[in-house]
């Protein structure tokens, strides 16, 4: 896959393109589908397939308020849809100016000039251009002008109800992080460099824990989970605490993960927690002793959950 930021970069080399365009945070069960069709699409017609997104994501630009917390962050946003096969990323930079083309204008700069585009593959929701007055009907319209087709693609349903960033962000809020796999076709992960802590986990309890520098921005709810460290050597059972640790006062919301089959240095390193299941909610203890027999219990219940054919890291 080959990321390419400004027109410049990219209208020179397509022949002609298949595209499909989005803010793909998440990448989840419905972005995926639009990735899968429009690289099928591309293979069909002999052409490369393209993926328009933008950073920072509008929200940004114009919301006043606080905006939510994105699912997956850039690195990851581009890792997963390396893996998903398109040939070229396309990350345009979302401005004001951008946002008040009319999309007209939008399709014309963009769209032809830039990819040479022969298919749009949009969801069932897609809309663009200044006030997001651009939707399917104007955008088939628009390809007959320039000579490109639009497909549109049928939400996809989970559960009863469409997925969608803002179910996936409201389950993971929530703690729910079982039930947000399905949606997302993964389990959601939090990412970050191994740092130096307290030293309560080992040198007080027994129970020595890596301590993550916190870059994501959604969290599930503070408690006790059953997790998957993965590191570059490889991927571990682990049980992790995301919260205050109101036993000792702390002020600072913290990512602490003890690896169950893992003894060595950690410090500075890489480390990937996937989350699977969420194991008890945070609680203040009487004493070390006290907490001390609950993290037993908590790793006895995380390495039978992951020890299940269902929790395995696919």
């Amino acid at each position: 896959m080959q990321l390419v930021k400004t027109i410049d970069d990219i209208s020179q080399k397509l022949p002609g393109s298949c595209v499909t365009i989005g803010n793909f945070d998440g990448v989840h069960k419905g972005h995926q589908a639009l990735l899968s069709r429009v690289r099928e699409s591309a293979e069909e017609l002999g052409l490369p397939s393209v993926v328009m997104t933008f950073d920072p994501h509008p929200l940004r630009i114009f919301s006043k308020a606080k905006n939510p917390p994105f699912i997956t962050l850039l690195d990851q946003k581009l890792e997963l849809m390396e893996a998903m096969g398109v040939d070229y990323v396309f990350c345009v930079e979302f401005t004001r100016e951008l946002a008040a083309l009319d999309p007209g204008e939008f399709v014309r700069t963009y769209l032809v000039r830039a990819l040479n585009v022969r298919q749009l593959v949009i969801g069932y929701d897609y809309a663009f251009g200044k006030g997001r007055q651009g939707g399917y009907e104007l955008l088939r319209e628009l390809g007959r002008q320039h000579g490109f087709t639009v497909e549109q693609l049928a939400p996809v349903i989970v559960g009863d109800d469409i997925v969608s960033s803002t179910r996936i962000r409201e389950m993971v809020e929530a703690g729910n992080v079982w039930e947000a796999r399905p949606l997302l076709g993964r389990f959601y992960r939090v990412a970050g460099q191994v740092v130096r802590g307290l030293n309560r986990g080992g040198r007080l309890l027994g129970f020595p824990t890596a301590n993550l520098q916190l870059i994501d921005e959604l969290f599930p709810k503070p408690g006790v989970y059953a997790v998957w460290a993965e590191l570059e050597t490889g991927i571990f059972p682990a049980v992790a605490n995301i919260g205050f640790n109101p036993t000792f006062g702390n002020e600072v919301l913290s990512v602490e993960v003890h690896l169950l089959e893992y003894a060595g240095d950690l410090y500075d390193k890489p480390l990937r927690v996937h989350f699977v299941q969420r194991l008890r909610s945070e609680k203040k203890f009487s004493g070390l002793e006290e907490l001390k027999e609950q993290i037993s219990r908590d790793i006895a219940l995380g390495k039978a959950i992951l020890s299940s054919e269902e929790a395995r890291l696919s």
